[in-house]
């Protein structure tokens, strides 16, 4: 099925007359016969008059256009000039020129809905079945007589097309904790299972022989290994340290050499953009016969791989010089994290030759990483919010909850590949870049004064990085670090792709891209591709790379939001069912925001919860409390609960 808002955004971007799918080919025809497009050196994009967004909230019969595109300010649609559309309509405007304020707006066109998909399901009110929205239990549009509203039970959960109206399946019921994997995929269209054709290609290729590749430089001898979670089996980058050269070598999966441009594996690697992790199993980018196994860099296997070398002054802990090339490895090792940690701590021995020749690499790659890390703090930020980790049974309920702490192991892999990144970022001038701008005043100011109602005086000084280290040293003393780096990230911008560096404020970094996780990341492996047409100095594929950069840094940095959207709604449903079957018990919690509603996060032996506070005792911000829970509404995956009393913090 088309997706009308990709279309949306490569027209506002620019549409090249080959890059036209079959089923956009209709719309295209459409939209430039009613002039809303323009057609010019075999480009398609909209004509000046005309703007392509989403509706907001309606008021009064007038609402704001959220407009594609980038650094394009919303557009005010007066009453009348709505037309038929509804809030969160995906429209096509003409522009209304000579008013004052904000640019004015005609509704021209409804083309869709921002959100192609939804969830609905079916409720009971005086003694009627209805099929409702699940977040909002406003009607979907689904024309259903009552009696087929009766062949199914109350809470039957269904997947709806939001473009027709139509139902395209029902997932389960609400009732059932398995519906929820269900629930959180569906909104977005994802789905595990991968089509034949995409399946056949990639169970089609072989083991690496490397006598096929004769151009590719042979590091198998170098003493590889992967360091990663206890659970993965996607293990994107191997790493190696050659002391005496004092050189990094960083190995990244080649899956540019199997995922060519357009084809079946891309079309729908490019649809997914993005690996989501769930608590109890990932959905992969890519198959699994690619993704686990002839991609990762699993050991004593041949792999093909694509590498950075990085020679550093250890000095002054620039690096010298920098190449990046294809080649094969053969990984000697693999670590998970808790195992570098046992060694580093020196709770872990080597158990043959080969591991203690990487044992000793890391010793002394610990140290430069460590160096590494404190010189980037000068100017980047240290952000010290706390990442969840969920433990769920069969039957996809809560087992347990904790907060991933960063090892030193994570850090040495961090800035192992953070050197890469930045390295790979300096290659190109237009391409896919991390882009992480500084935060207006206007949120500074906000973070500011919500810092004040907790008694904590900001000191303004000369440069934001010296005030938030300031912040964050006054937020340590208070027992507070967690809490105020989140309110520190909040205040700022978010992070995302774009075709022009404008550098990564939160990093410190002048320029960054993605480089090392092709296997769950599409831009990296964007990035490859533009990379090895650069060496190749093929300014043809470079431009072929590069065509419809502006729309895929958009449509990427979209599907990051969706899945971390997935991500966290997931863990939201999970607890909302954990809390219906606490209802009435009291529990640890800490006040999170006052504004615009009270709410907290459980700090109990489960963790992590998030609450609606409606009644019983004021509270201040991250102020302990003892919540009792009143009320859970697994359709909204809300908790509704009243502090009852307040507790005394231990500094």
């Amino acid at each position: 099925m088309l997706d009308i808002k990709s279309l949306l955004i490569k027209l506002t971007n620019a549409l090249n007359e080959q890059d036209v799918a079959s089923d956009e080919r209709e719309y295209i025809n459409n939209y430039l016969a009613k002039g809303y497009i323009t057609k010019k050196d075999d480009v398609y994009k909209f004509n000046s008059k005309y703007r392509a967004g989403t509706l907001g909230l309606i008021q009064n019969e007038t609402a704001y256009l959220h407009v594609i595109g980038e650094y394009v300010r919303d557009m005010f649609v007066g009453e009348g000039d709505l037309s038929y559309a509804k809030e969160g309509d995906l429209v096509i405007v003409q522009r209304l020129l000579g008013k004052r304020g904000a640019p004015g707006a005609k509704v021209v066109e409804i083309v869709g809905r921002a959100q192609s998909y939804s969830v609905a399901y079916i409720i009971s009110k005086d003694g009627r079945k209805s099929l409702v929205d699940l977040k909002t239990e406003y009607p979907t549009g689904v024309e259903m007589t009552q009696d087929e509203l009766d062949e199914y039970e109350n809470g039957d959960v269904f997947k709806i097309n939001n473009q027709d109206f139509t139902i395209m399946e029902r997932l389960g019921n609400i009732e059932d904790p398995l519906v929820d994997e269900k629930i959180v995929l569906a909104q977005f269209n994802k789905h595990d299972e991968f089509e034949p054709e995409v399946l056949e290609l990639a169970s089609s290729f072989k083991e690496v022989d490397a006598s096929k590749y004769p151009s590719r430089k042979d590091l198998r001898e170098l003493a590889f290994c992967t360091i990663d979670p206890v659970t993965a089996k996607d293990f994107d980058d191997a790493i190696y340290w050659d002391d005496k050269n004092s050189t990094l070598y960083v190995a990244i999966a080649d899956v540019s050499e199997y995922v060519t441009p357009f084809g079946a594996i891309d079309n729908e690697a490019i649809y997914r953009s993005f690996s989501i992790y769930l608590p109890h199993r990932s959905i992969p980018m890519l198959p699994r016969q690619l993704s686990e196994t002839l991609c990762s860099l699993q050991p004593h296997v041949d792999r093909l791989s694509y590498v950075f070398e990085i020679k550093l002054d250890l000095d002054s802990l620039e690096v010298k010089n920098s190449k990046v090339y294809e080649a094969i490895i053969h990984s000697q090792r693999r670590f998970n994290y808790e195992e570098i940690d046992d060694f580093l701590e020196g709770r872990l021995e080597a158990q043959n030759d080969s591991e203690k020749e990487i044992f000793e690499y890391i010793s002394k790659l610990k140290i430069i990483t460590d160096r590494l890390k404190e010189k980037r703090l000068e100017v980047g930020y240290n952000f010290r919010s706390n990442e969840l980790e969920m433990f769920i049974d069969e039957n996809s309920n809560i087992t347990h909850t904790t907060y991933a702490q960063e090892t030193p192991s994570h850090a040495l892999i961090e800035d192992c590949m953070l050197l890469a990144n930045k390295e790979a970022a300096k290659r190109f001038k237009k391409g896919i870049f991390r882009i992480h701008e500084p935060p207006t005043q206007a949120k500074l100011q906000n973070l500011y004064q919500e810092l004040a109602g907790i008694g904590m005086y900001v000191d303004i000084k000369k440069s934001i990085k010296d005030t938030i280290t300031e912040i964050q040293n006054q937020a340590s003393e208070m027992g507070l670090a967690s809490e105020v780096d989140t309110l520190i990230i909040q205040s700022q911008m978010q992070a995302r792709y774009a075709p022009f560096n404008v550098g990564h404020f939160g990093l410190g970094f002048d320029e960054y891209t993605h480089f090392t996780s092709p296997i769950r990341r599409y831009s990296d492996l964007i990035v490859h591709r533009l990379l090895k047409a650069i060496a190749r100095g093929d300014k043809e594929e470079s431009s072929y790379v590069l065509r419809n950069i502006e729309s895929l840094c958009m449509s990427v940095s979209e599907k990051e939001r969706e899945a971390s959207t997935i991500e966290n709604e997931f863990m939201a449903r999970k607890f909302t069912r954990w809390a219906r079957e606490n209802i009435g018990g009291v529990f640890k919690a800490r006040i999170t925001s006052t504004d615009p509603y009270l709410k907290a996060e459980l700090h109990d032996e489960i963790q992590g919860a998030r609450f609606l506070i409606n009644h019983g005792l004021d509270a201040q911000l991250f102020e302990d409390v003892k919540v009792r829970i009143d009320k859970a509404d697994i359709a909204k995956a809300k908790i509704y609960a009243s502090v009852v009393e307040r507790v005394e913090r231990d500094l």
